[in-house]
């Protein structure tokens, strides 16, 4: 049984739609939507995109429409967390967050953070550093939003820190008894990590994550989970257009809230149906919020160093 499950009276329905998102968006009403948490194809060679490689500027133009018509399925003071990564070309790097603040600033929307998921495994570079973290970009539809501080917040790292004397509150715990902000730069060990450091880190699903499935780019549970809880209520519609196996619609359903996903990969959204269904039966593997980071142990073989290396 998945660890941490939620009762399966507490799961809100679902709605998976197969199809191109510049088409079939339009089945969502307008202003509708409370939140979108989604990750868009990088045109970096995966197995979906191969059929469609794209220059930058072609790139652009395909995005473009479809984050327009996003834009018209979000109420006033809806949020847009857009996750993504760079693109590369001839070895060079562009960073596709900046073609996306720019997409987005001139819909209207308000960027509210910028925020750097750090991870520890990717494809492993030899002639530039190694890429270890992607960006989400949180944009508002105005100024008068959602955001739930309290479900998100991290063990104080100082809790015995008091006011200076020459504070009107003298002597008294400077901290917030609930704790604190988690700040823009996230590492997703929260009850371990946090004591120690200000990011929000948590495994990418790879190799042996409990999470992972058939798909090459899934993120984990546990990022769509903190975008849910800390920018929507309970009953707030949550969509992704580019949902892949289901990871944003399953985080919104298991937090009691009705999500729509849409993927042009009918594959894919079969594993989503099949994974939504197990976390209605609680069964569903998944990796609990709050878990930390494996470590192996100074005394395991992994984390010895070989003899062919030499000393």
């Amino acid at each position: 049984m998945g660890e941490d499950a939620p009762k399966a009276s507490a799961i809100a329905p679902i709605e998976l739609l197969a199809g191109d998102a510049s088409k079939v968006l339009s089945k969502v009403k307008a202003k509708s939507v409370s939140l979108v948490v989604t990750s868009p194809p990088y045109n970096i060679g995966k197995i979906y995109e191969r059929s469609q490689k794209r220059t930058l500027d072609q790139y652009r133009i395909w995005i473009e429409p479809i984050a327009r018509a996003i834009v018209r399925k979000l109420k006033d003071g809806g949020h847009l967390c857009w996750q993504s990564g760079n693109y590369v070309e001839e070895g060079s790097i562009y960073p596709l967050d900046f073609i996306f603040f720019d997409i987005f600033r001139r819909q209207g929307l308000v960027l509210r953070n910028r925020i750097i998921w750090q991870f520890n495994f990717g494809l492993n570079a030899s002639r530039r550093f190694s890429g270890r973290y992607e960006t989400l970009l949180w944009f508002t539809k105005g100024d008068d939003y959602t955001f739930n501080l309290d479900p998100v917040r991290v063990p104080q790292r100082y809790p015995g820190k008091r006011y200076s004397k020459d504070h009107h509150k003298a002597g008294l715990p400077s901290g917030n008894p609930r704790g604190k902000n988690p700040g823009d730069v996230w590492i997703f060990e929260p009850e371990a990590a946090f004591r120690t450091n200000q990011l929000w880190t948590f495994p990418n699903v790879k190799a042996n994550h409990a999470e992972k499935t058939v798909h090459p780019c899934q993120f984990p549970l546990e990022l769509a989970e903190r975008c849910v809880l800390a920018l929507t209520n309970p009953g707030d519609l949550v969509l992704d257009p580019f949902v892949g196996t289901g990871t944003t619609v399953l985080a919104a359903a298991k937090h009691d809230r009705p999500a729509v996903g849409i993927d042009l990969h009918e594959q894919y959204l079969e594993i989503a149906r099949e994974r939504y269904e197990k976390l209605r039966q609680g069964v569903l593997n998944e990796r609990p919020m709050g878990r930390p980071i494996a470590t192996p142990d100074a005394k395991q073989r992994v984390a010895q160093v070989p003899e062919e290396w030499g000393t």
